[in-house]
């Protein structure tokens, strides 16, 4: 089961974070040592359940949790020095304020002495979060993390990894799937460029809008909006007033949700319709139906693999809920290269992040590795929904891309 903690001095009412003292602030991490036959080994999470990204977190992060962790038990556990141990996970809410996300792993670090720390979810929380895993040693295999700043932070944090790609090749695979379908004569030149103003959403449309106007598009409306906007009508009605061919929006799940809501109450035709974070979600189809039918959105997947079908089907049988179709199955395999790695090298955190720079991880997504700058160099970018199924249109060194197709009408 995953544990839920209430130790003093910070209450945790439904695994959410109120106060940390300063005593717990400045203790030091135990050094997990040998571990008696049978003891869990013992892992954190910290991650929204409030705020503006618990909803994306319930259905990517914290489900494919639970599904690690009960396949991992149920096969008996983690073998380190010949015994195979029990996962334990510790979780808590950082209800989507990277102050809480620190004071989380803090408290994970020096009062829960957690053997290992699974990453937050979201881009901001991640590199909130770096200085903290880094100061004791835990390796942060980031996955709902896209950043331009991924070299950088890697030589500030040299345990930090990332399985989700950068924001230039991200954004400019979005580009590409474009300017495929401009040239092709689906759709005219015309663009409209908006962005949730997160550290997300403003490094994808830094890079977004210089690659859309290298590429020849005209950018005839931009704008962004705050995290948790709720009223997303004054976008969208700005949008449609500048009638362009093709929209994008670098937005996360409630926006996506939002944007798109509104974009079939004002009608607006665009022969290609792009919304970030959450299109991929089973749930996105389902209140959409048709209308979500040949909608673009970040990541995708190769539905027809073999290893991701073994893994759909486990993940409903278990959290009774289907995966998305990007990072939800990283998410799995992030927990996969944990894994993998420590029953190569054993608990010693240091040993694990050289033996992740090192070694080639076999994944839910297929291979993996990260010998480039700390980066895995083979992910999924853009998706569409095609037929009731979001199939990858566009990756970095992924097998089974599918052709995009033109967006007509919201039926």
């Amino acid at each position: 089961m995953i544990q839920e903690e209430e130790k003093s001095p910070m209450k945790f009412q439904r695994r959410t974070v109120l106060k940390l003292s300063a005593a717990a602030l400045a203790a030091p991490a135990i050094i997990p040592g040998r571990l008696a036959a049978n003891d869990p080994i013992i892992f954190g999470a910290v991650a929204p359940k409030t705020g503006p990204l618990a909803g994306g977190a319930a259905v990517t992060h914290w489900p494919n949790l639970q599904l690690w962790q009960t396949q991992v038990n149920a096969a008996g556990g983690i073998m380190v020095d010949g015994n195979a141990h029990p996962v334990e996970i510790i979780e808590y809410d950082d209800q989507t304020n990277p102050g809480e996300t620190i004071r989380g792993v803090q408290r994970l670090a020096t009062q829960d002495n957690a053997h290992f720390i699974i990453t937050p979810y979201g881009t901001g929380l991640h590199i909130a979060a770096a200085p903290i895993f880094d100061r004791y040693g835990y390796p942060q295999v980031c996955v709902t993390a896209i950043t331009d700043q991924g070299s950088e932070l890697a030589g500030q944090f040299p345990n930090m990894f990332f399985t989700l790609g950068a924001t230039t090749p991200f954004a400019g695979d979005v580009i590409r799937v474009l300017t495929a379908m401009r040239d092709a004569g689906q759709i005219g030149n015309r663009l409209a460029m908006v962005n949730v103003a997160d550290a997300f959403g403003i490094e994808l449309m830094a890079a977004g809008m210089p690659l859309a106007e290298a590429a020849g598009f005209e950018l005839v409306y931009e704008t962004s909006y705050p995290l948790g906007t709720q009223d997303l009508a004054p976008v969208i009605n700005g949008v449609k007033d500048a009638a362009p061919d093709a929209f994008v929006a670098w937005s996360y799940p409630p926006d996506t949700f939002g944007l798109t809501e509104q974009a079939m109450i004002a009608g607006l035709e665009v022969g290609a319709y792009y919304t970030a974070v959450a299109t991929s979600f089973p749930g996105f189809n389902a209140r959409f139906e048709g209308a979500a039918n040949n909608i673009l959105g970040a990541g995708g997947v190769n539905p027809d693999l073999p290893s991701f079908q073994e893994y759909e089907a486990a993940h409903i049988e278990v959290t009774g809920q289907a995966p998305d179709y990007w990072a939800s199955a990283t998410t799995y395999g992030s927990l996969q290269v944990l894994q993998q790695s420590i029953e190569a090298v054993g608990l010693d955190r240091e040993a694990v992040s050289a033996h992740i720079k090192e070694a080639d991880f076999d994944t839910v997504l297929g291979p993996m590795h990260f010998r480039d700058n700390n980066f895995n160099q083979a992910y999924w970018t853009v998706g569409q929904w095609q037929d009731g199924v979001f199939r990858g249109v566009a990756s970095q060194n992924r097998d089974g891309v599918a052709a995009a197709r033109l967006k007509e009408g919201w039926a």
